[in-house]
């Protein structure tokens, strides 16, 4: 991803970095999240705690700032995410919080819909006719 793809997707407004999230973790099957001594957690206006998840490696360090300063990116896998990770978020009360920035903490999505929205997109995925293998 180039800077000027990096600003772009930073740039819109919530809603469609959600849309993009969705997209690119769905196609790719990867997410990412900022590490330190743990995983970045932040907190949102209201006091809600947020885990922030972004679709690149290169989002999420643009969100190395701060009090993230010094975290660095972490791969996962979207299967880690549906079956493991939101689960656990959701049993800690801590929402997903969907590509970040670092102005702002992103789209803060429930556990269902987000889980809802990335089936969604896979079964799109799985529906897209695909190139017979020669």
């Amino acid at each position: 991803m180039t800077t000027d793809a990096r600003a772009d997707v930073l740039a819109v407004p919530k809603a469609l970095r959600y849309d993009h999230f969705i997209r690119r973790v769905a196609d790719t099957g990867r997410v990412w999240g900022l590490v330190q001594d743990g995983w970045a957690i932040g907190k949102a206006g209201d006091g809600a705690l947020v885990f922030p998840l972004w679709p690149t490696s290169e989002l999420a360090q643009q969100c190395a700032v701060l009090e993230w300063e010094g975290y660095v990116p972490q791969e996962f896998r979207l299967q880690e995410l549906v079956d493991e990770l939101l689960p656990q978020l959701e049993a800690d009360g801590i929402l997903p919080g969907i590509t970040c920035t670092p102005d702002e903490y992103g789209l803060t999505p429930s556990h269902a819909q987000l889980r809802c929205d990335l089936n969604k997109r896979l079964r799109q995925r799985a529906a897209l006719p695909h190139d017979p293998v020669e």
